[in-house]
């Protein structure tokens, strides 16, 4: 599916002579499929990845009862995690993990076009590897050439979102009471570095189910021009 999604975009940022080019470079996909075809399809499982899976993790509950994605605490917070429970704390350690993951459903929501946008520096190189390459290619891809740059961009729409949802006043008050405990070690963790890493796994696993899925499954490729589009590399 990442695949598709590279040529996609690549296709359409780009105007006749370029994909002229494409098509004498490799004439197995122009005499297959027209390239406004191409372009048409990789747009289509573009969606199919994006649209479907991620928005999925948008939705209330969508990383929190997703045992795939869902946040856990990290190492340091497991510890104030067991301690606010053994002095009868346990709902506020309940809601702390809840909200962390309350803040990357709303993050990933506000982030989700950063995603998409990603795509757009692909090469024909880049792009024709990946419709041909293995399941996981294009999320391999993006994961390995965007994850810098979307970090950057990521992590104050997490910031913004952990306010948002409430997660930094929850966390403030179990922080507080943790430290007030006698006999533990202070903590003060990065809440917004470590959402936005687990948000960005999160996103790119769910991409990940679909690009396999609309590889490896007839049934996924919901309109004959996906059919006709990934019919190139089940012959690959």
């Amino acid at each position: 599916m990442k695949k598709v999604l590279v040529l996609a975009t690549v296709f359409s940022l780009f105007g006749c002579a370029e994909l002229q080019q494409v098509a004498s470079q490799y004439p197995n996909i122009g005499t297959t499929l027209g390239n406004p075809d191409i372009a048409a399809g990789l747009k289509e499982a573009l969606n199919n990845g994006i649209t479907k899976e991620v928005t999925k993790l948008t939705a209330t509950d969508g990383f929190f009862k997703n045992q795939a994605v869902k946040i856990l605490l990290p190492t340091e917070l497991q510890k104030v995690d067991k301690t606010l429970r053994n002095i009868g704390l346990s709902s506020l350690a309940d809601e702390g993990l809840k909200v962390l993951n309350r803040a990357a459903e709303d993050a990933v929501k506000e982030a989700t076009p950063i995603f998409v946008s990603a795509v757009k520096n692909m090469t024909f190189t880049d792009a024709k590897n990946i419709l041909l390459g293995s399941d996981n290619a294009a999320t391999t891809y993006l994961q390995s050439s965007t994850s810098t740059a979307l970090y950057s961009k990521f992590s104050p729409v997490v910031k913004n979102s952990l306010g948002k949802v409430g997660a930094d006043k929850v966390w403030e008050n179990i922080i507080t009471k943790y430290n007030a405990v006698p006999l533990t070690n202070d903590v003060n963790p990065d809440l917004t570095d470590y959402v936005t890493d687990k948000a960005m796994e999160g996103v790119f696993k769910m991409i990940a189910v679909e690009e396999k899925d609309i590889r490896t499954n007839l049934a996924a490729r919901t309109s004959d021009l996906l059919k006709r589009v990934f019919a190139m590399q089940d012959n690959k």
